[in-house]
């Protein structure tokens, strides 16, 4: 039995140990460490396993204002997301007990920069029913599967050098996809905000900025990469959609809620836009039951799923574990770094 935390000793309990190496936290004596690893954790499992916990480390596991309350977690001090998104955490819950917050931002930059760009190729050349209709022996008996890549119209595939790019979200993540679009020969638009009074405060630095409804009606290629907050929910819904080029193609690799799941599956039936993909889901694990973007209606159509897996590389487990050792190691001596709450 550990004993419980006090003064000079930590009980950390890694929530989500299958989702990175779990890094040797070394504190300096008097202060001693215990560590507890569940390779996943399922809500049912969580209070139980948290409730003596002075640190908690987690990917995308929800920690809610119950999970937070000095009921379930009275030693709490310090929760670790070993990973940029904190939406999965009540923010103000730890906020009001004095419970510090901190992330792991930019560990996996690349690995999601290059999963966004997989997923446009996949989805502007129809690179799964391409490899579905061959695989079926379709080919010989109708002679061409060309046919199966053509657009709506009738249009085949554009090449990189005719995108134009529209990036939404100018952080890390944005600013690599960028990057990369450009060295593909895309234009690129790098989107202002989409709140006019957002935009108004910019300053110099956000001068080469394309206002965020130019970005929609011009961009053949959207990729979003934003976080999750209350004004990026919904962030692209029918409205949006109704603006965007009929040849354009969606990818998402921020957070599910900031695509509407049912607006987008309209779009791609309609034919309003030419495809939809998506690393990411309002709700997640998602599943048959859970989202509009897997239902059955959905399966003609140009779209592609991955299952939140964009992050997954060996440069983002190595960022990730030395991240974690970094900010436990800071919080504990008094010099809390990268704190969202």
């Amino acid at each position: 039995m550990n004993p419980l935390p006090s003064s000079t000793h930590h009980y950390i309990v890694f929530l989500q140990a299958a989702f990175l190496p779990v890094p040797e936290i070394s504190l300096p004596a008097p202060s001693t460490v215990t560590k507890a690893l569940y390779a996943q954790t399922s809500p049912s499992e969580l209070h139980e396993r948290i409730r003596d916990a002075s640190i908690i480390v987690l990917s995308a596991l929800k920690l809610d204002a119950t999970a937070l309350s000095p009921e379930v977690t009275p030693h709490l001090k310090f929760v670790v997301v070993a990973a940029t998104g904190t939406d999965c955490i009540d923010l103000e819950a730890c906020k009001a007990r004095g419970i510090v917050v901190s992330n792991c931002p930019n560990a996996n930059v690349e690995s999601v920069s290059e999963h966004a760009i997989g997923l446009y190729f996949t989805t502007r050349r129809k690179l799964i029913d391409m490899h579905n209709l061959t695989r079926r022996g379709d080919w010989p008996e109708r002679k061409t599967l060309m046919y199966n890549i053509l657009d709506k119209k009738g249009q085949p595939p554009l090449t990189c050098q005719e995108e134009v790019a529209g990036i939404i979200g100018n952080g890390a993540v944005g600013k690599r996809i960028a990057s990369i679009a450009r060295a593909l020969g895309m234009k690129v638009l790098i989107s202002g905000r989409k709140n006019p009074k957002e935009a108004s405060l910019m300053n110099g630095s956000h001068s080469e900025r394309t206002p965020f409804e130019t970005v929609l009606k011009e961009s053949t290629v959207i990729f979003i990469a934003v976080p999750l907050t209350e004004s990026t929910r919904d962030m692209i819904s029918t409205p949006e959609l109704d603006v965007i080029s009929q040849h354009a193609v969606v990818v998402n690799v921020s957070r599910g809620g900031v695509v509407n799941e049912k607006a987008i599956v309209k779009a791609l039936k309609d034919g309003s836009i030419a495809g939809a993909a998506t690393d990411v889901f309002s709700e997640e694990p998602a599943g048959l039951d859970n989202s509009a973007l897997l239902t059955e209606e959905t399966n003609d159509l140009n779209l592609v799923v991955t299952p939140h897996m964009a992050w997954l590389s060996q440069k983002t487990w190595v960022n990730q574990s030395q991240m974690v050792k970094r900010v436990i190691e800071e919080w504990h001596s008094g010099k809390p770094i990268n704190v969202v709450a």
